[in-house]
């Protein structure tokens, strides 16, 4: 199913959903964010263990401010 609305142009208009359009925007958002942190973004943690919890911190801080 579609998630993002057509454009304006388009001829034949296709239906989508308002509500997982909103849902994809934010988590587009927080990806957004997230690359902000020089750390999260270069992925300087390789291991997975040591990574998630760099997310999680930038995650915390940016969901404060």
């Amino acid at each position: 199913r579609a998630c993002i609305p057509g454009r304006k142009q388009r001829k034949t208009q296709v239906k989508h959903d308002k509500r997982r359009c909103k849902r994809r925007k934010r988590i587009e958002i927080m990806f957004g964010r997230l690359k902000d942190w020089r750390r999260v973004a270069t992925r300087y943690d390789r291991c997975p263990r040591t990574f998630f919890p760099a997310i999680t911190l930038a995650a915390i801080v940016i969901y404060w401010l």
